[in-house]
């Protein structure tokens, strides 16, 4: 049975921080608001994160992810938005002049129509078959995140003596903690060269610890029927390729993976829209407005943040120009890069749109010293600002006024070299 239809100026799809932000963004700019969460509790992952760090950008204050999640939705209470939890969005249609979502909870199955989409969806963690481990599929291969939850939200220890693969946040705060819960961390692993976490987590994580981090090295296969017994290790060459000679069998009953988080974007591809091969989010201009009109990404769904503040501010901008949307024709310049960037959001300018105080994220694709940031628009430098050190798991901002620049035709960024 299908429920009478309700009418929004924003639907919002996500009740973690960007979709938080954003909801109450797009209420403080007089739309009508849905917040759709699949969950019992908004706040998606920062819910399980007990460790602090979060804030210190949004907030001027170090908070855990639970005390962060909880100051973003003491102020989402005072706004007038409608919140449906336990909710999953199964189906959205595209109309000329919105959209209905077809809702599934314990109600039944609703259908609601938006003016506006935003896509504040979040991330998920790779698996071990996509990392392409060998061998036998036995319990005690799970992902940092899920370790996260058993630990933190059911209070459950699931490994006594583990490996870690993959140096990200998630993977090096997870050391620390299975530590500290009185577990053995043997080693975490990184098949590439450089760690792929923020400096202040190997430090507080790995070398507070004396926990060991093992670089160009990687898990291969796991041994084990009913559980994890055992795991081999082996060096890689320049191509990441394993080198035979050089495997090591190391006993331990859980293989925790910490191997990248790939932006959740099924709801957007599902209507078309386009995605960049770079980030695996959506291609967006300034006002994160993706490549189907009306439809806004956010948060870790559009590109894969380290910082949750960052995450909240783009569901802000998100919000914001959703309320106050009023397309008309779009002329998108495209945002391009020299090969030491791996990329920058957003990926297009609408030159259309307002141009002033934009904001950029940006990653290099290796660690690299003494660059300067040029960015040229129609060949005319019209911005630069220098980085002592730049690593890729590092998120790079910067905030660039274009509305000073005549007939914007081409946008590039560099990173130079700094001239002595």
């Amino acid at each position: 049975m299908v429920i009478v239809m309700d009418k929004y100026d924003v639907i919002v799809i996500g009740g973690g921080p960007a979709g938080l932000a954003a909801s109450k963004s797009a209420c403080k700019n007089n739309s009508n608001v849905l917040l759709i969460e699949r969950e019992a509790k908004l706040g998606g992952i920062l819910k399980q994160c007990i460790h602090d760090g979060f804030g210190v950008t949004r907030f001027k204050q170090k908070l855990s992810g639970p005390e962060y999640a909880n100051l973003e939705i003491e102020q989402l209470k005072k706004e007038k938005i409608t919140i449906s939890l336990l909710t999953f969005v199964t189906k959205i249609k595209k109309l000329e002049s919105g959209f209905i979502l077809t809702l599934v909870n314990r109600e039944g199955v609703k259908e609601v129509f938006g003016k506006n989409l935003i896509l504040a969806t979040g991330c998920r963690e790779r698996t071990s078959k996509q990392v392409f481990i060998q061998g036998t599929n036995p319990a005690g291969v799970i992902s940092a995140g899920t370790a996260q939850y058993y630990i933190n939200i059911l209070g459950k220890m699931p490994t006594k003596k583990c490996v870690i693969l993959g140096s990200g946040d998630i993977g090096l705060i997870m050391a620390r903690r299975i530590t500290l819960e009185g577990g053995k961390v043997i080693g975490v692993y990184e098949a590439k060269s450089t760690p792929g976490g923020l400096t202040r987590n190997i430090v507080q994580c790995l070398n507070d610890f004396s926990i060991p981090l093992y670089l160009s090295k990687t898990v291969t296969r796991v041994f084990g029927e009913d559980r994890l017994e055992a795991v081999e290790v082996c060096k890689v060459d320049e191509r990441m390729q394993p080198i035979a000679d050089t495997k090591e069998i190391i006993k331990c009953d859980a293989l925790i993976l910490s191997v990248g988080l790939i932006p959740e974007n099924e709801l957007a591809e599902s209507i078309e829209v386009e995605i960049s091969k770079r980030t695996k989010g959506p291609k967006v201009d300034q006002t994160l407005m993706t490549s189907v009109d009306n439809v806004y990404s956010c948060g870790n769904a559009l590109h894969v943040n380290d910082l949750a503040d960052y995450v909240s501010e783009s569901g802000e901008i998100a919000g914001k120009n959703a309320a106050l949307n009023k397309v008309n024709n779009r002329n998108l310049v495209k945002v391009t890069v020299d090969d030491k960037i791996a990329y920058v959001v957003p990926s297009h300018i609408d030159t259309n749109k307002p141009l002033k105080d934009i904001v950029f994220y940006f990653r290099s694709k290796n660690v690299l010293e003494n660059k300067v940031l040029h960015i040229c628009v129609n060949d005319k430098q019209i911005y630069t600002k220098r980085f002592n050190n730049i690593r890729p798991p590092e998120m790079e901002r910067v905030v660039v006024n274009l509305g000073e620049c005549e007939k914007i035709e081409k946008i590039v960024f560099k990173l130079l070299e700094v001239i002595k």
